[in-house]
Parts: structure tokens; sequence; C-alpha cells
């Protein structure tokens, strides 16, 4: 640092070109300076920097020129439901035109979404004071108000965003928080301990939500459920705790935990649609089998429903096997 520069004409381009590569802020060409705005004769406001380019690559100064040619837009009016600083939309509860009758229509739809959650509730109520099979018809309640939201959206033409994530939140808190607090109270009053019933009804929670959050974001299949839907298996257990069929407690453990992974697997299962087109013979021996034993021919069907999942997925994998060249 004591040594003196070295004089001449090469420490000078040495010392201009250090100062002027602190200026360039980007790759390529860099602009430093102040930018300006200004207002040609046809009215269009453009920027340019008031300050020199350096041209890296020349290794030079450029003159002082416009750099950004893009007009400036004035500024736009507030268009309704949209709020500008956010850049927002608003989605309106009830699309299309909002006549009385057409609210009349949304109101009775999502009025049975409500109803759902509300016999939800109820049935966690019944529950808790021991109540276990008013509490299951109160779940039975809550399927049927859940068959009936959707159709009569479709139906009167009022479906909406609203309703369908109305209807989710519902499913959640009626076939996963609510029947999972009912079967709880059903595997603890038939012998099983609570540290093997507690997980297991909170699987049915976690599998719900699962369930739900994967419906709403994946492609819909006209034939087939890709896991079984929560309404089917709220249902199911909500029978099971009608019926209280005879079986050790473990075997009771065991067959919710099937039940709601059943919910998040990837296997198809048909939908009630095709079942009940099924021929009658089919129909045959659980018919005889409800006149003989209910809650054994319960079990035997739901179990067969729950293994005709990897049936059909054994099968449709066949199937691509041979078509594929």
């Amino acid at each position: 640092m004591d040594n003196p520069g070295p004089a001449g004409r090469r420490w000078g381009r040495l010392r201009r070109s250090g100062s002027l590569a602190r200026q360039v802020l980007v790759e390529g060409r860099g602009i430093v300076g102040r930018v300006g705005r200004r207002r040609d004769k046809d009215g269009v406001t453009t920027q340019r920097t008031d300050a020199d380019a350096f041209d890296p690559l020349a290794g030079r100064r450029l003159r002082s020129r416009q750099v950004a040619a893009a007009p400036v837009s004035p500024a736009l009016p507030p268009v309704r439901g949209v709020d500008a600083e956010a850049g927002m939309v608003s989605i309106p509860l009830l699309p299309g035109e909002r006549t009385p009758a057409r609210r009349v229509k949304f109101a009775i739809a999502n009025g049975c979404t409500v109803a759902s959650l509300v016999l939800g509730m109820v049935a966690v109520f019944l529950a808790i004071n021991g109540e276990l099979r008013f509490a299951a018809v109160a779940l039975l309640g809550c399927v049927a108000f859940d068959g009936c939201d959707g159709g009569l959206a479709r139906r009167f033409g009022v479906a909406s965003p609203f309703g369908a994530q109305m209807d989710s939140l519902a499913d959640l808190s009626s076939f996963g928080v609510a029947t999972g607090i009912v079967v709880y109270q059903w595997l603890i009053a038939s012998g099983a301990s609570p540290a093997a019933a507690a997980p297991v009804c909170a699987l049915i929670a976690v599998c719900a939500a699962i369930r739900l959050a994967r419906f709403n974001v994946s492609p819909k299949d006209g034939r087939f459920f890709t896991g079984v839907p929560t309404t089917m298996i709220a249902a199911v257990l909500a029978l099971a705790t009608q019926l209280s069929p005879d079986m050790p407690a473990s075997a009771r453990v065991a067959v919710v935990a099937l039940a709601a992974l059943a919910m998040v697997s990837s296997f198809p299962y048909a939908k009630l649609t095709r079942v009940v087109r099924l021929p009658i013979w089919v129909w045959l021996l659980p018919l005889v089998g409800v006149l003989i034993n209910p809650a054994v021919t319960f079990v035997l069907v739901v179990l067969a429903y729950l293994v005709s999942g990897p049936l059909i997925w054994l099968h449709q994998r066949q199937t691509r096997r041979v078509v594929a060249p």
C-alpha cells in the first residue's frame, strides 16, 4: 500500500475500469443512474435514465438513451367485486341470477348440509351420554341429508363452489369427528381398552380428512370410487353400532381400522348404482342371511365389499396387460 501506483495511461485505465465495473448492476448491460419519466408530443409517458449506460462488452460508456418505451397505463376505474390492491376477485355465494326463487332453492340445498352438520353434533352429545343406539340413528340421518344436498343443488340449478366447500366441511365434522367419537364409545362399551380404541377412532378422522381433500382435487370417475367414501364408512359403522354383532373387542377394533384405511386406499370400489344392477341371484344370499342372522350377514356383506376393491384392481391390471401390445 506504501508503494506509489504505476504512472501512465495504463494505471488510469485500470482505475477507470474498476470504478465502472462497480457500476454494473446486472449481467450483460448495466444501467446506472436515476430513472425518470418523459412525456412525448403524443401524450405517451416513457421511462429513461438521466445517467449514462455502460456497455461491459465494449468497455466504454454510452450516451444517455431511452431504456424503456412501454407506455404507462392510466389508472383504471375500480371494478365491482375486484380488490384493486390485492388483485383478488370476490366470488358470489350464489352464482347466476339472484331471484327470490333461486335464493329459496339455494337455502334448501345448503340447509340439508347444515342439518347433516347439526345431526353430527347431536350424535356426539348422545354418545357422550351413553345413548349409542340413538347416536347411530343420528349418524344415519347425517348420511341421508348428505345424499340430498348435492342432488337438490344440481336439480335446482344452484350448485356453487360455496356449497361444495360447505359439504366437505360438514362431512369432515359428521363422518370424521362425530363418527369417531360414537365408535369410540361403542368400542369402550364392548370391552376394548382406551389405548386401542382411541388411535383407531382418531384414524377415522384423519382418513376422512385425507379422503375428502383428495376427492376435491381429483378427477371424477363415473363408474368407481377411489377408496370407500366417507359417507359409506359412516353408515357402515353406524349400522355396526346398532346391530352390535357378537365379535371379540379386538376383532371390532381391527374391522374399524380396516374401514378407516379403506377410505384412503387407491383401490377402485363400485358405486352403488353399479351394485344395484347386479343380477338378482347375487342378492338372494344376503336376503336369506338377513332372515337368519342380520348381524353376521351385515359383517359378511361389509367384508365382501371391502375385499372387492383389491379384486377389481387386480382384474383391471390383468386387462391392461392383455390389451397392451
